[in-house]
């Protein structure tokens, strides 16, 4: 005999409600416990790092390598991937480097087949590459926009749906997107740069419904949104009340989320409180707090970009002055 709707809608509500009260209490207990007696442990998993041979990526790579995992780090750095993997083989991790455009779609599902064969079935998949141009909308080459795109949302497509299927098969993994604060708030000089973030936002959110509404519990996802991180990758902004964020404090919370699956990793924490002004106050009042008080576009109107790639850009000049001169 099937109950009336309302009935079920009751059952549901009551379900809901006991189960508010578990999970409440198990988030407030957990507040007390220190995270290294609720870690799990990533030895002998094999962590796939995109970006791996820099930055966050490399620091990364590092702490998971020294926690047993065999560390695969993906990056067109060619010189900083030799380093990366020789640095973490003297202090007697497992590192394997692969050169791999993570842009191009071709070359994601070649390398992850190599990977695959050379190295086994990864685990833990930490999509963490990231690309920034800094120029308005229309300052922006058209390129520009379709590069940044590719690098920094559409590599997450292919490069998840190329190891997701053998975690699938287990029933066991971890994936990891790094997003950024760019990615829950619009950013001056960043009309491409916070889309792929908020895109990143979405894209991680709707994958962790699908992995749960098909009983993939096993399968684990972890959201990583950091503040303004001091890499050089926003070189030239100087944010007004909060610094940038250290490299070594955020590569260590985002190890540390992991061990304990952490859902979202959002950096600092403090910022967790900020963003709710973003729904609940005028529209009016929160450009107000931003401009006035934050100062954010301000902020952003200093950057200057990665001192390699402006080092590059002026190379290319000289080129072209020279090339002109010649042709005069």
């Amino acid at each position: 005999m099937e109950l009336p709707e309302w009935m079920n809608v009751i059952y549901d509500l009551l379900l809901f409600l006991g189960m508010a009260l578990i999970y409440i209490s198990e988030a407030i207990i957990l507040t007390f416990v220190p995270r290294r007696y609720r870690a799990k442990s990533v030895k002998g998993e094999i962590a796939l790092i995109t970006g791996g041979a820099g930055g966050i990526g490399k620091l990364i790579a590092v702490k998971l390598a020294k926690l047993g995992a065999h560390v695969v780090i993906w990056d067109i750095n060619k010189p900083g991937l030799e380093d990366t993997v020789q640095e973490i083989k003297r202090d007697g991790g497992k590192c394997s480097g692969y050169y791999c455009d993570i842009s191009n779609r071709e070359e994601v599902y070649r390398m992850a087949k190599t990977v695959q064969i050379e190295v086994g079935s990864v685990t833990l998949l930490i999509n963490n590459a990231g690309y920034v141009y800094g120029k308005t909308l229309l300052e922006i080459p058209d390129n520009e926009i379709e590069h940044t795109y590719k690098v920094n949302i559409l590599s997450h497509y292919w490069i998840t749906k190329a190891f997701m299927k053998d975690m699938m098969k287990n029933n066991h993994g971890h994936i990891v997107t790094v997003a950024s604060v760019a990615g829950l708030l619009g950013t001056y000089n960043c009309t491409d740069y916070s889309a792929t973030k908020f895109a990143a936002v979405g894209y991680h959110e709707s994958l962790l419904t699908e992995l749960k509404a098909h009983g993939y519990n096993g399968i684990h996802a972890t959201l990583v949104c950091p503040y303004l991180i001091n890499t050089g990758m926003f070189h030239g902004v100087k944010p007004r009340l909060m610094p940038m964020l250290e490299p070594e404090y955020v590569a260590q919370e985002v190890v540390s989320g992991i061990l304990v699956n952490q859902i979202v990793v959002v950096l600092p924490e403090s910022v967790r409180f900020v963003l709710p002004f973003k729904s609940l106050l005028p529209a009016k009042l929160c450009w107000a707090l931003m401009y006035h008080i934050v100062r954010g576009p301000q902020c952003m109107m200093m950057f200057k970009g990665r001192k390699e790639k402006r080092m590059l850009k002026n190379n290319n000049d000289a080129a072209v002055m020279s090339k002109a001169a010649l042709v005069q």
